[in-house]
């Protein structure tokens, strides 16, 4: 695949004529959510964000957690750290579809009749609860990296974003039939510089941050999406949106005629 951003792409866009279900994934919905114009010019006229740089190193660790996992999944027996922090009766949860629904490029789907847009979500992991009163109640589980000295949580203002994520991994699960916990979690993965030495090695603290999740907004949101698509006029922008703000600067700026020395 190509390095080269395309500024301006002519597939993948909603057509209002186009009978066929338009998808949508978790991703653009939140950007939805975030910038209405964004996500219109995106989704409708082929403009998207550029993209950002790739996260390797949290990407190593995601697939590091996916394959420990998969172990104790094969083995149909609870990782340490569901031990560790007291979550009886859960062990990995396995199921044929599991490498679709971590998939990028597929994910869980499910097309929502009343829009006619195919949601897609593609999770790290997911638990079930194996006996007891909660019994085949599954558990949607995302790994996350950083490196910072203060203990992780979810208190940041800007991580709205993982909180919606839980929510709508977890309206998708609900949405194909299974009986969901509200109760999501997030492996979060820290690591450590307090180190003496490097050593070619890097430790991380990890910690198992619970969060209950509330999809009821996300219904609201399909049908305020499809409104936004099917409208031939471009929504506002949001407040606080920095690249409509460094779009605006930068029309506002080409017009100046800058003066010869």
């Amino acid at each position: 695949m190509s390095d080269y951003y395309n500024s301006r792409r002519t597939r993948n866009l909603f057509d209002p004529k186009e009978a066929e279900p338009f998808r949508i994934s978790r991703s653009k919905i939140d950007l939805f959510l975030n910038c209405p114009l964004c996500f219109y010019l995106d989704c409708r006229l082929g403009v998207g964000r550029p993209p950002g740089f790739p996260f390797a190193l949290n990407s190593a660790v995601d697939l590091l957690l996916k394959k420990e996992f998969d172990i104790n999944r094969a083995k149909q027996r609870a990782h340490p750290l569901m031990n560790a922090y007291g979550l009886k009766n859960v062990i990995p949860f396995r199921h044929e579809d599991l490498d679709l629904w971590r998939s990028n490029f597929k994910g869980i789907r499910f097309i929502h009749e009343k829009t006619n847009l195919l949601i897609t979500g593609a999770i790290d992991d997911i638990w079930v609860n194996e006996k007891g009163e909660n019994k085949g109640e599954v558990i949607i589980v995302d790994y996350k990296a950083t490196s910072k000295e203060e203990k992780v949580s979810l208190d940041k203002e800007w991580q709205i974003g993982y909180k919606r994520q839980m929510e709508v991994y977890q309206w998708l699960f609900r949405q194909n039939g299974f009986k969901v916990s509200p109760t999501g979690y997030f492996v979060y993965c820290n690591g450590k510089t307090d180190r003496e030495a490097f050593d070619a090695k890097l430790e991380f603290d990890i910690d198992l941050i619970p969060y209950t999740g509330d999809d009821k907004w996300v219904e609201k949101a399909l049908v305020d999406i499809k409104e936004c698509l099917m409208s031939e006029e471009k929504p506002k922008p949001a407040k606080l949106c920095d690249y409509c703000s460094y779009r605006k600067a930068a029309r506002d700026v080409q017009s100046i005629k800058i003066p010869a020395k």
